[in-house]
C-alpha cells in the first residue's frame, strides 16, 4: 500500500462509501491524509469512575458487566443500556436508536468510553458516548505493520481516550468511519516527501511534514497538536508568499515601455471632469502614473469600495498611455461589464482617444471625431493590429490567438485580482516592439527616444482593479506580488445606502415601500441565491457552505424563477419584472440588462408601467460585480444568510450609483442567533473594509472571496489571525534563491496548478 492506493482498497470501503468519500475529494490514501480535522474533542483524560462529576468531558476505562437493548414504550425507539465497571465503581451507559451496539459489545469486554458525564438520583451516567474495545496488545503508532494497518490497528485508540479529531462530513459518512480509515493509512505519512529544506525548517521553528501529518490526525498531546498546526499553517502561507516572490522575480526580468507623465494634458482632463477628485483618488492616480514612468513593469492592485471612483483613476492611466503612443487593453470578467466600461470611457475619453469594444458577441469602435461603427471581428482585429484603436475594452476574448496589438503598453484587469505570468507572456507576444503611434491620442510633445533595453521585447504594465473590499493585511498576504493602492474614501455628496434587516412580519411593508419607489420612477434589484429547485442542485460557488451532514430542503430555497413568478403574478402583477441568471445566453443577459438600464419609467395613477424599461429585476449573484444602473434605488436580497457579508456589500453597491437615496432590504428565514448577529452588523456598517474584516474573522478568506479568487483553496488551517506566521512566511520568502532550492519552485508550481489562480 502506498500514497496512491485507492481508498476502495481499504478495509470496510464499499462502493457506496467510496462514492461518499469522492464527494469530499478523497480518492486516494494521500487525499485521506491531507483531509484535515476542523476541530477536536479532548478525551485524553482517563478518569476512575468514582471521580466522575456531572458536566465532565472525559474518558472511562472499564469492563462491560451488563448490556441489553429494549424498545421504549412511549417513544417507540430502541434503547441500549449497559453497566460498565472499573476497580472504583460502576457507571450506567445509555445509547438511543443504536441497537447494533448490543451486538458489538458483549459482557466481559474491556472498553473505553468517551463523552459527557451526566448524573441523577442513581449516580453517574453517560448518554451516547463514543465507545471502543480495548486492544490487548496495542501497536505503537510508529511501528504498525501494513497488516495491522489494514485492520485498523495502527493506533492505540482511535475514537476514545485521546484527543479525538472531528472532520467536516457529508451525508452518509460518520467521524468514526473517517477515523477508522485514517488509522489504516496513517503510517503512509512516512512516504510523504519533505519539501521544506532543513535550514528553513529551523528558521521557521517547525516540525517535519511527516510528524505534522501524523499529529494533526492523532495528536498525543495538546502541545504536539499545536506544533502540527503551526507547521501546516506555515506551509499554506509560505507557498502563497513563495508564489508571489516568483512572480516578482519574473517581472523584474522583463522590460516595460516608459510611459511619460503628461502633466499639462492630465491636468486639463481632470479639470474637465464634472466632479472633483477625492484625496485618495489623487494619491492612487499618482502612484500609478509614477509606476508607468519606470522601465520595470508595473504590477499594482487598485482597490476601492463600491462607487469610490476607480474607473476615472484608471482612465487617467489610459489617457497617458495613449498620449505616449501606446495602446491599453481593459479586460473584464463579463460582457455586461465590458459594455458598461466602454460606455463610461466614451464619456470620459471619447473626444481624446479612439475606443474599441471586443467581446464574444460585440465589436465596436468609437473614433475621436465621434464616429461610431460596428465592425466585423476581422475588421476590428486589423484596426487593433494597425494601432488605430487606443483603448480596447473586452473580455478574455482579447487573449485569443488572432488578436494582435501594435504597441500594447498597459493592461488593466477588472475584478479578477490576478493576472498570471502565462497571460503576461501571451500579451507580450501580441505586440510589436517599440513602435509608438501618436495617432492614438492627442499630444503636443514628441515621444522620448527609445532607450537601448526598450528596443527588446517589452512587457506591458499591469493594473488590477477590484471593488471587493480587501483589508490591507489580507491583500499583502494573498497578493504579495502586487503593489497596493487603496481608495477608501467616497465622493462628496454620495448618500450611504440605508440598510434594514426586515422581519417576516414586515415583508408586506417592504413591498409597499418598493411600490412607492417605482411610482417615483426608481428601479429595484431582487437577488436570490439559487437558480432552480431541483433537490440535487449545488449551491453556487459564491454561496459555499462548509460541507456538512445536513441537506437544504426545497422550501428553504429562494430561487430566481420562483421569486419571479411570485413577484410578477402575485405581489406586483401591474409592474414590468425581468429575470437574470447565469444560465441565460450572453445575448439574453445583454438584452435584459439593456431593458433594465433604460432608466426611469414613471408609473401612472393606474399603476400601469409606461415604456419598456424593467421596473424590478430578479437576479442571481450575476449582478454582483460592476453592474451600473444609476436609477436603481432599492436592493432586496432574499436568503441573505446564504451570502457572505463582503458579497452582500457588493450587492448593496449596485444601488448607490447616484444622488438618489438608496435602500437595501435583507430577508432571511433563518432564526439562528449567529445569522442575526452577522446581518445586524452588516445593517449597521456601510464601510466595505469593516464588513470584510468582520467576514474574514468569522468565515475565512476562501469563503469570503471564493477559493479561486483568494488563492485560499488549500488554506484549510491558516487564518488572518495568524499574524506572526504571515509575517514570518513573507520575510522568509522575500529574495528566495529558487536556483538553490528547486524543491520550493516545484512545490509552488504544483500548488499553482491546483489553485488555478491563472
Amino acid at each position: 500500500m502506498d500514497l496512491s492506493t485507492p481508498v476502495s482498497n481499504l478495509n470496510r470501503v464499499g462502493k457506496t462509501l467510496e462514492k461518499k468519500l469522492r464527494q469530499l475529494g478523497i480518492e486516494t490514501a494521500k487525499d485521506l491524509l491531507f483531509y484535515f480535522p476542523f476541530r477536536y474533542e479532548d478525551y485524553s483524560q482517563v478518569v476512575p469512575i468514582k471521580d466522575l462529576r456531572e458536566g465532565m468531558q472525559v474518558s472511562v476505562r472499564g469492563k462491560v458487566e451488563l448490556i441489553a437493548s429494549k424498545r421504549s414504550p412511549r417513544k417507540r425507539t430502541i434503547i441500549t443500556e449497559a453497566v460498565v465497571a472499573d476497580d472504583t465503581g460502576q457507571l450506567r451507559v445509555v445509547w438511543f436508536g443504536q441497537p447494533f451496539i448490543a451486538k458489538i459489545l458483549k459482557a466481559g469486554d474491556r472498553v473505553y468510553l468517551s463523552g459527557k458525564v451526566t448524573g441523577d438520583f442513581f449516580g453517574a451516567q453517560m448518554v451516547g458516548p463514543a465507545y471502543e474495545r480495548e486492544r490487548p496488545h496495542p501497536a505503537p503508532l510508529t511501528s504498525a505493520s501494513s497488516v495491522q494497518a489494514l485492520r485498523g490497528e495502527g493506533t492505540r485508540t482511535t475514537h476514545t481516550a485521546r484527543i479525538v479529531p472531528m472532520y467536516s462530513l457529508t451525508s452518509g459518512i460518520t467521524n468514526k468511519q473517517l477515523r477508522f480509515l485514517l488509522s489504516q493509512v496513517i503510517n503512509l505519512a512516512n512516504q510523504i516527501k519533505e519539501w521544506l529544506p532543513e535550514n528553513l525548517r529551523d528558521r521557521a521553528d517547525v516540525m517535519s511534514l511527516v510528524e505534522a501529518i501524523k499529529a494533526i490526525h492523532f495528536p498525543e498531546s495538546q502541545d504536539e497538536l499545536k506544533h502540527a498546526e503551526r507547521r501546516l499553517k506555515f506551509d499554506e502561507l509560505f507557498i502563497l508568499q513563495l508564489r508571489g516572490e516568483m512572480i516578482r522575480q519574473e517581472i523584474k526580468k522583463a522590460v516595460a515601455p516608459k510611459i511619460e507623465f503628461k502633466e499639462k494634458e492630465t491636468k486639463k482632463f481632470v479639470d474637465s471632469l464634472p466632479f472633483k477628485l477625492t484625496k485618495k483618488q489623487k494619491i492612487a492616480a499618482w502612484e500609478i502614473l509614477r509606476d508607468l514612468e519606470k522601465d520595470e513593469p508595473m504590477n499594482r492592485l487598485l482597490e476601492g469600495d463600491v462607487g469610490s471612483g476607480k474607473t476615472v483613476v484608471a482612465a487617467m492611466a489610459m489617457y497617458n498611455a495613449a498620449l505616449n503612443g501606446f495602446q491599453t487593453a481593459l479586460m473584464c470578467p463579463t460582457e455586461i461589464l465590458a459594455k458598461q466600461h466602454f460606455e463610461t470611457l466614451l464619456e470620459a475619453l471619447g473626444d481624446k482617444v479612439s475606443l474599441g469594444l471586443f467581446t464574444g458577441s460585440q465589436r465596436m469602435i468609437r473614433e475621436i471625431n465621434g464616429d461610431r461603427e460596428i465592425n466585423s471581428k476581422s475588421k476590428l482585429r486589423n484596426k487593433i493590429k494597425d494601432g488605430e484603436v487606443g483603448v480596447i475594452v473586452g473580455t478574455q476574448a482579447l487573449l485569443s490567438e488572432d488578436v494582435q496589438f501594435k504597441n500594447l503598453g498597459l493592461v488593466i484587469v477588472d475584478e479578477q485580482h490576478r493576472f498570471g505570468v502565462e497571460q503576461r507572456k501571451v500579451l507580450r507576444g501580441k505586440t510589436r516592439v517599440g513602435e509608438r503611434d501618436l495617432s492614438l491620442g492627442e499630444t503636443t510633445s514628441p515621444p522620448a527616444p527609445l532607450l537601448g533595453k526598450e528596443r527588446g521585447i517589452t512587457t506591458p504594465h499591469f493594473l488590477s482593479m477590484t471593488a471587493t473590499p480587501i483589508p490591507r493585511s489580507f491583500a499583502l498576504t494573498v497578493f504579495g506580488d502586487l503593489d497596493l493602492s487603496i481608495i477608501d474614501e467616497m465622493p462628496p455628496g454620495r448618500k450611504p445606502v440605508k440598510t434594514r434587516l426586515v422581519e417576516p412580519r414586515n415583508r408586506d411593508k417592504a413591498y409597499q415601500f418598493i411600490r412607492e419607489q417605482v411610482k417615483q420612477g426608481r428601479q429595484v434589484f431582487v437577488v436570490c441565491p439559487l437558480i432552480q429547485t431541483d433537490q440535487n442542485t449545488k449551491i453556487q460557488d459564491t454561496n459555499k457552505f462548509q460541507i456538512s451532514n445536513f441537506k437544504f430542503q426545497n422550501d428553504e430555497r429562494k430561487t430566481v424563477m420562483v421569486e419571479y413568478e411570485k413577484l410578477s403574478k402575485t405581489i406586483f402583477p401591474d409592474l414590468k419584472i425581468g429575470f437574470l441568471h447565469g444560465k441565460l445566453k450572453s445575448t439574453e443577459k445583454q438584452e435584459t440588462m439593456e431593458q433594465f438600464s433604460n432608466g426611469s419609467t414613471v408609473v401612472d395613477a393606474f399603476s400601469i408601467t409606461t415604456g419598456q424599461a424593467i421596473n424590478i429585476l430578479v437576479s442571481t449573484s450575476v449582478i454582483e460585480v460592476g453592474v451600473n444602473v444609476p436609477n436603481a434605488s432599492v436592493m432586496m436580497i432574499e436568503g441573505a444568510e446564504r451570502f457572505g457579508l463582503a458579497q452582500l456589500h457588493q450587492f448593496r453597491g449596485r444601488v448607490c450609483r447616484s444622488t438618489h437615496q438608496s435602500y437595501c432590504f435583507l430577508f432571511t428565514d433563518s432564526d439562528s442567533p449567529k445569522v442575526a448577529e452577522r446581518l445586524k452588523f452588516f445593517e449597521q456598517n456601510t464601510s466595505g473594509f469593516k464588513v470584510a474584516e468582520y467576514d474574514l474573522e468569522n468565515r475565512g478568506p476562501g469563503e469570503v472571496y471564493g477559493t479561486a479568487q483568494s488563492g485560499m483553496e488549500n488554506f484549510r488551517l491558516a487564518t488572518m489571525k495568524d499574524g506572526q506566521l504571515i509575517k514570518l512566511a513573507r520575510d522568509l520568502a522575500r529574495g528566495m534563491d529558487f536556483g538553490k532550492y528547486p524543491a520550493l519552485k516545484e512545490k509552488v508550481e504544483e500548488w499553482g496548478e491546483r489553485v488555478h489562480l491563472e
